[in-house]
């Protein structure tokens, strides 16, 4: 953000702030709470796998805070914010499943 220039000549450009999030930790209740949402997972016929990637969500704040946080058990798709991005249909009903088994099992 820093290297931004101006492209009108005359105009000046003023950078502020910085990181507002904390970063998303992998500790050991994450693990725990990963693995136990990969057994519901498996039950409902698919595998969930673990990755990470770019970005943050609120769950930053709840794993700050030292809770054991997952992200990214909704919707499979592609694109996020993006013009071609979308979700599959028929995988919602299998991501809803896992949810609920996993609310159920803690």
């Amino acid at each position: 953000m820093n290297q931004l220039t101006p492209v009108l000549q005359g105009a000046q450009l003023t950078v502020e702030g910085g990181i507002t999030k904390p970063p998303m930790e992998r500790t050991r209740g994450t693990e725990e709470l990963f693995l136990q949402a990969q057994a519901q997972a498996q039950l409902e016929g698919f595998t969930l796998t673990e990755r990470g990637v770019g970005g943050t969500s609120d769950g930053n704040f709840a794993a700050d805070e030292g809770t054991p946080t997952l992200d990214g058990l909704g919707p499979v798709g592609d694109g996020a914010h993006a013009s071609h991005e979308h979700i599959v249909i028929d995988a919602i009903p299998g991501r809803i499943a896992v949810l609920l088994r996993l609310f159920s099992s803690l």
